[in-house]
């Protein structure tokens, strides 16, 4: 697997997680790692004809998380590759067959791309988690989820009105029924851990979403799906949010 790292930055958790990643998979296509200055990109992968861009903020780089991260990002590489469905598949018409002769406001379109890219992360954390340790990420996934639940809206009081909209409650349970999902589909957590508690009070703050109907749906996606059924399945979970989730008025 060919790397470089373009940009003043830290090389080693890139080719530490190459090493890892080498010990189980390898990829075709050379790697360029772009550090950018803007904190608020962490991480994302463009895929090339002649090769693949990791983009990675200077902040994540220097983080305690970024072996992992490059890791990850790997693994969605290694998906596009083998074109598996969840890497090939046009979110975009899947959300059109999904949400067709429904108005959908801007907010819950986002929510829907946020499902499917959870699908996608599924996919590429069985890569993730079958060549490294799952330690760090389900750490990573219970400080998310924990933040999350705690900026969630106050409850509106008389002549207060909260400044900043806060975390929103319908997509932290999704995010919240991805962690438990991923957590419980790689047998990382034990019955009594603190991430079964943060999801359930992310339930009871959005009762419009089916926590456990989105936990199971992600947990027993199917390993190795053909297009069409991960099209379908893809299609069932946009339409289970949007008739579940709060309509556009």
């Amino acid at each position: 697997m060919e790397l470089r790292v373009r940009g003043p930055g830290p090389a080693a958790p890139f080719l530490g997680a190459r090493d890892l990643f080498e010990t189980e998979r390898d990829l075709s296509l050379p790697v360029e790692v772009h550090l950018r200055d803007d904190p608020d990109e962490r991480t994302w992968a463009g895929h090339y004809d002649d090769r693949h861009v990791l983009n990675i903020s200077r902040q994540a780089a220097n983080s305690a998380m970024a072996r992992e991260l490059a890791l990850h990002e790997f693994a969605h590489m290694a998906r596009y590759e083998e074109d598996h469905p969840s890497h090939v598949q046009s979110t975009e018409e899947a959300l059109y067959l999904a949400l067709t002769g429904r108005d959908v406001e801007r907010r819950e379109l986002a929510h829907c791309y946020q499902i499917a890219n959870h699908m996608k992360d599924i996919y590429a954390d069985d890569i993730t988690l079958s060549v490294g340790p799952g330690e760090k990420l389900l750490s990573y996934l219970e400080s998310s989820l924990a933040t999350a639940v705690a900026d969630r809206p106050a409850p509106p009081r008389p002549g207060f009105q909260r400044i900043g909209a806060g975390a929103d409650p319908e997509i932290t349970a999704v995010n919240a029924a991805f962690a438990l999902a991923l957590a419980e589909r790689h047998d990382l957590i034990d019955d009594d851990h603190r991430l079964y508690d943060l999801a359930h009070a992310a339930a009871m703050d959005a009762p419009a979403v089916d926590l456990e109907s989105f936990r199971t749906r992600f947990r027993e996606l199917a390993h190795e799906p053909d297009a069409s059924t991960y099209r379908r399945h893809l299609v069932e979970a946009t339409r289970s949010y949007a008739a579940g989730g709060p309509a556009a008025e």
